[in-house]
């Protein structure tokens, strides 16, 4: 699913009124009458009481006086609060004169007026077209809704929020509960400082031009099931273990086992059809207990790795889950990127080191996978500004080293060498414990050993990690989820998004 611009959405609006031959009023009534029918269907007149509908002078204004008139049709008690302005769009215009005398309006122009704590407010102030932050009487409007602790919906973006870029920290933004948007996601909606103004954020269909947007380039995308079709195929009957490669995993240091065993057993359920973990010696009954169905290498040394195995069998690498900081690792790092032939993914105390020895980073092999979180990407390049500067800081490393990063979070982000994003769609906050990312290196191994592409494995990969968290979630809730259970649900993960051979 692409992520458009703001500029993109209004052509694509714009092309779908040409090919359907239709207005932009009716559009508006199109995308305010899903709104309507998404609210309805989720509190009656009775539990919705009172609705204020706040509009701007603009579109997002038209849609809400669109959504007041719906709601007034449904039997809901409406008032509308119109934001003065010296100038008001057309279909604005057009559907201020539709709204019926029955539904009080109130001028704004004196401020907002009281709303009770709890109270229900639909924001259609001021939608993607805002290009600066607000002042005036509308910044206080803003200012004065978010302190009546009402409940606030906002129609397409919160009022304040930017599409595509940040506002300044003290910028008056709409603090909504619920932001219900149309067609496709904005970037603003996936970035965490935006949070606390998105709330839960939901997307209605309204039939904009499918051939504008499969033809429109996008730099970014949102990743859903949908996506991934026939990126990994139902299994031959006549396959065997040597199809689905040989990975290697190194990882582990004293105190840290679980890590690798937890990367381990994540490669194993993610569908590699061998294994070999490259552990020091402390980890040896460790790793043969809990995993039987890997092949166990142990180090000379106790509590670390200091030397690296022959690579010749394997068709991908992973290193880095619970590896510690070792000189004598670091070294093993060293002459990894310096031979390996086969593709690495590349986590953890291995990111550690190469923050700390940046002048590794040039010896990156090509279509290297890295799973930083962010602070592990700061490491690795410089503190961001904010979560935008975040993204272009992700872009330009991904370009200048050649490599494929996954920025770990709520709606984790890979980038990819060309510059394009990945947005994830599955996983939940139960998931931000210790061990999940050791899960996800030992996930993407395997499907790199499985000869998947650095694109397809990574953004797979972080989709079936995800979804097999939400699994998990189902059972345990996510207070009580442990990365162990997300391992047990990768199985599942992974078989809704195989492709079946059909009739």
């Amino acid at each position: 699913m692409k992520i458009l611009t703001a500029d993109q959405t209004h052509q694509a609006d714009q092309a779908t009124i040409r090919e359907e031959k239709i207005t932009s009023e009716v559009l508006m009534e199109r995308a305010a009458t899903a709104f309507t029918d998404w609210l309805t269907a989720r509190q009656s007149p009775a539990e919705a009481g009172e609705i204020m509908v706040l509009c701007g002078p603009g579109n997002n204004g038209g849609d809400g006086l669109v959504a007041a008139r719906r709601l007034h049709e449904r039997g809901y008690r409406v008032q509308v609060g119109l934001l003065p302005a010296s100038k008001h769009s057309d279909d604005f215009t057009i559907n201020r004169q539709r709204l019926p005398a029955a539904v009080p309006v109130t001028d704004l122009a004196a401020g907002l007026p009281s709303i009770q704590p709890n109270a229900l407010v639909l924001d259609a102030l001021f939608g993607t077209g805002l290009s600066r932050p607000l002042d005036g009487a509308a910044a206080a409007i803003v200012q004065q809704l978010n302190a009546a602790q009402a409940r606030v919906i906002a129609i397409d973006i919160p009022s304040g929020l930017l599409a595509d870029a940040p506002q300044p920290a003290d910028s008056a933004v709409v603090r909504a509960r619920h932001t219900v948007s149309f067609e496709l996601p904005k970037l603003a909606f996936l970035l965490p400082q935006n949070a606390e103004y998105v709330g839960h954020w939901h997307l209605l269909p309204i039939g904009l031009s499918r051939e504008f947007i499969e033809e429109t380039d996008a730099a970014m995308h949102f990743v859903d099931a949908t996506m991934l079709a026939g990126w990994l195929p139902e299994r031959p009957k006549f396959a065997h273990k040597g199809t689905y490669g040989h990975a290697l995993l190194l990882a582990g240091s004293h105190g840290k086992i679980g890590a690798a065993v937890l990367a381990t057993k994540a490669c194993l359920h993610s569908g590699a059809g061998l294994l070999t973990v490259r552990v020091p010696g402390i980890g040896y009954d460790i790793l043969q207990i809990s995993a039987p169905e890997a092949m166990t290498l142990t180090d000379p040394a106790t509590d670390f790795i200091t030397e690296l195995p022959d690579l010749k069998p394997y068709s991908a690498i992973g290193i880095g889950p619970g590896l510690g900081k070792e000189k004598s690792t670091k070294d093993v790092l060293v002459k990894l990127l310096r031979e390996a032939q086969a593709p690495l993914v590349i986590d953890a105390d291995a990111l550690n080191l190469l923050g700390e020895n940046r002048e590794l980073l040039a010896q990156l092999p090509a279509d290297s996978i890295l799973t930083p979180h962010p602070k592990e990407f700061e490491r690795l390049t410089q503190p961001a500004r904010d979560d935008y500067h975040r993204l272009e800081l992700l872009r330009t490393f991904c370009q200048q080293y050649r490599c494929y990063t996954v920025l770990k979070g709520a709606y984790t982000c890979l980038g990819a060498p060309e510059g394009t994003l990945y947005f994830n769609s599955t996983g939940n906050a139960g998931m931000a414990t210790g061990g999940s990312g050791d899960v996800l290196t030992g996930v993407i191994t395997a499907l790199r050993a499985q000869h998947l592409s650095p694109l397809h494995a990574a953004v797979l990969g972080v989709y079936a990690h995800g979804r097999a968290g939400d699994l998990a979630a189902q059972e345990t809730g996510e207070a009580g989820l442990l990365a162990g259970d997300i391992v047990r649900f990768l199985g599942p993960a992974f078989r809704e998004v195989t492709t079946r051979t059909e009739f």
